[in-house]
């Protein structure tokens, strides 16, 4: 279908179909909106949108029940001494908020001032752009974000090992490709164009790509894998451990490659030698043939790619397992090679020519030290496993206030229980969400914000989101700009993310820059945009999105050209290396062949009598993390996060789909259903994170789910640089119980 351009801007809240832009997550879908009567009351995939297909999943297609459910907050709270909630309008609770923060910043210094960005930031990369400036401000290093909690070893490996500056050849030309605890079809997120992942992966697999998944659940991209190790949760690092090691012993790797761009190959060889398939296999539940067939697919084809979902850095030893995927691209020299595509060419962002060279490894301490546990901010952030601790410890940089931006911690974070003693000790909690959530419930302040169908956006995130990982983002040349559609219902008093940070400076009369990196690590690609705020007169969103889009390649005003998005003119090419760099790839780094020394040396796993079972996360598609729980298109296809488990377990326990048991870790309880899976191989139990309640409230398992946190302790195998603790492949007992 040709591309439309934009006609004159219609006024909003014109009824009709327009196109717009969901942004619950990182897909950031083309939607089509039906408006009547000024408010949407229909949205679909949008056929006419470049690249998509006419995709949309089910929570995009639920935004209208978002938008005008009962359970939207549509003034601002405020805590009463008897622990309820009264109106407040917006001006007045910016004007108290100032007060309380500058007492708390006289009292006990800027430090004691914090803030955390969860996922529902992804809806927009300004509120969380102007919220830090805020707290640069003010003289706070204290930004926690949910990457810390998500996953962290991502950005550690990279450190660790460097970035190939070019990135990755084109996706439609890979032979292999490798998921590691990743479904794309729910996530839409597995290292390759998440333009509508579930169907690129479907068709690449028609056109014979071999996929090959490591996963102990048999889930929609393992039903369509060339190999699929159905491995016991815990051991990834080993599996990848093991291909290296075959790709060592029968020469598989690609020597010139290592030769001109990589350091570490003889600690390697000596870290992987006694990694062998056999010993691997008995250790993680495989077949010795098919983890080396694996390691023979992933080196023997020309391009490939290798993905990490969020289950393997839940488990421990993520930093590694993600280290191992870039060694093992390196290995075979699988990364863009000159004269390929550039992949991810910038349209939004600054004009960039990548090289097909290393970017060398960087420090991944990046930041203040932390009083727990010997961590400090680092690659990842942060670490956000760390913040109730921080609240709670007395003393000298004791966290007295916390803004949460689009974030749940009360449903997200491990530990829940030390994490609700944390919120409730808080001098000052301040939460920004459209619904009363978990977190919401224990706020001094709720302040709601107008919805993404209220507000102007752009496809900014899907390019940016490189610099958090260099395997994520859009591929093609691709932007977007949607405009506002409907105005926030009649008689409500809704406050902008960013605006509220904005006024926020202005109450405390602090100037605010705005800063815009493009970079990660030792690749930058162009010096920071910064973008100072004129103070006595607020920009709309459109004027702050054209300011700090100034540097785009492409003018904002040439995007906002094309209603459905469009695919721009740009033939990036990787370029030769620069005949100056000296720069080097590291595969053996010494932290990581410790890591792996250490692994070797551990005893291989026993069963355990007391807790059987290994419990691992997985996500639904109808929910974001916690997003969607209130909304009644969503809800009431699954109200609550059953147990999955093997019908062989489940036989073995005398439990049926429907049954409700307890479910207990070393460190706690929960209740839960079960829900009978041969999906799911034996000795491992499934459940979706970020459901439940308070720990003071009576849960109803059918009704509410079980909160998984309430099952991990942070001080359980918690890494030593990003803090996560052990999240996946959790020890667990089932135990029936009468509903």
């Amino acid at each position: 279908m040709a591309e439309q351009v934009r006609p004159a801007e219609h006024p909003i809240g014109m009824d009709g179909e327009h196109p717009g832009l969901c942004r619950l997550c990182v897909g950031y879908c083309p939607i089509m909106v039906t408006v009547e009567g000024g408010r949407a009351v229909k949205v679909t995939g949008d056929p006419a949108a470049p690249l998509f297909d006419g995709y949309t999943c089910p929570k995009g297609r639920a935004l209208p029940e978002f938008h005008n459910g009962p359970e939207r907050l549509l003034h601002c709270l405020r805590r009463t001494p008897d622990g309820k909630f009264e109106r407040i309008a917006s001006d007045a609770a910016v004007a108290e908020i100032a007060e309380r923060v500058a007492r708390i910043v006289a009292e006990h210094g800027p430090e004691a001032v914090a803030l955390y960005s969860g996922t529902g930031a992804t809806s927009s990369t300004i509120p969380s752009m102007v919220a830090g400036a805020w707290l640069r401000a003010l003289g706070s290093p204290m930004f926690f974000t949910v990457s810390t909690i998500d996953k962290p070893g991502m950005a550690i490996g990279q450190a660790r090992h460097g970035l190939w500056e070019a990135g990755h050849p084109p996706f439609e030309q890979a032979e292999a490709w490798v998921l590691i605890g990743s479904n794309p079809v729910i996530s839409k997120t597995g290292g390759f164009p998440q333009n509508n992942p579930g169907m690129r992966l479907k068709e690449a697999v028609r056109r014979g790509l071999k996929l090959i998944v490591i996963d102990p659940r048999r889930n929609e991209v393992a039903r369509k894998a060339h190999i699929h190790l159905q491995c016991l949760p815990g051991h990834d690092p080993e599996i990848l451990t093991a291909m290296i090691h075959v790709i060592l012993a029968e020469g598989l790797f690609d020597a010139e490659f290592l030769r001109v761009n990589a350091d570490g190959f003889a600690a390697l060889k000596e870290a992987t030698a006694p990694f062998s398939p056999a010993v691997v296999a008995a250790r993680a539940g495989l077949a010795e043939a098919d983890l080396i067939a694996a390691a023979r697919v992933f080196a023997g084809a020309r391009t490939t790619g290798i993905f990490c979902g969020t289950g393997p850095n839940f488990a421990t030893h993520g930093n590694l397992t993600e280290y191992l995927c870039n060694c093992l691209t390196t290995l075979c020299g699988h990364w863009a090679k000159a004269g390929d595509p550039l992949q991810k060419p910038n349209v939004l962002l600054p004009a960039w020519t990548g090289r097909a060279q290393p970017s060398p490894p960087w420090p991944e301490a990046a930041g203040v030290p932390l009083r727990v546990r010997g961590l400090r901010g680092n690659a990842s952030g942060l670490p956000a496993a760390a913040l109730a601790d921080e609240i709670l410890l007395p003393g000298k940089g004791q966290i007295k206030a916390l803004f949460c931006l689009g974030g749940n911690p009360m449903m997200a974070f491990p530990d829940q229980q030390r994490t609700f003693e944390a919120m409730q000790a808080l001098d000052l909690l301040v939460v920004l969400d459209p619904e009363m959530t978990a977190t919401s419930e224990l706020a001094h302040y709720v302040l709601p914000p107008p919805l993404m169908l209220e507000t102007p956006g752009t496809s900014l995130l899907m390019e940016s989101i490189k610099y958090l990982a260099h395997s994520r983002g859009i591929d093609q040349p691709y932007a977007r700009y949607a405009p506002a559609l409907v105005a926030p219902p009649e008689g409500s008093d809704l406050m902008g993310d960013w605006e509220f940070f904005y006024d926020l400076a202005k109450a405390m009369d602090l100037p605010l820059t705005v800063t815009v990196g493009y970079g990660n690590g030792s690749l930058k690609e162009a010096p920071p945009h910064r973008v100072p705020l004129d103070m006595a007169h607020r920009p709309t969103t459109d004027e702050l999105t054209a300011m700090l889009l100034a540097t785009s390649r492409i003018p904002l005003d040439e995007v906002k050209r094309y209603p459905h998005g469009h695919v721009f003119p740009v033939n990036e090419v990787v370029q030769e290396r620069d005949p100056d760099c000296t720069a080097r790839l590291d595969i053996g780094n010494a932290v990581m062949m410790e890591e792996l020394a250490e692994l070797a040396a551990a005893a291989a796993p026993v069963q355990d009598d007391e807790f059987p079972l290994l419990l691992v996360p997985k996500r639904v598609n109808h929910l974001v993390n916690s997003y969607g729980r209130q909304n009644p298109a969503l809800n009431r296809k699954q109200p609550s996060n059953p147990l999955s488990l093997n019908p062989a377990d489940a036989e073995r326990m005398g439990l049926a789909t429907g049954d409700t048991i307890h479910v207990r870790s070393p460190f706690g309880q929960i209740g839960a259903l079960v829900e009978i899976d041969p999906d799911i191989r034996p000795g491992v139990a499934s459940m979706t994170h970020c459901y439940g309640l308070n720990p003071d409230q009576p849960t109803d398992p059918a009704r509410d789910g079980g909160n998984v946190g309430r099952l991990i302790s942070v001080e359980d195998h918690p890494d030593p640089v990003t803090g996560i603790p052990r999240m996946g492949a959790l020890p667990v007992v089932l135990l029936k119980r009468n509903r």
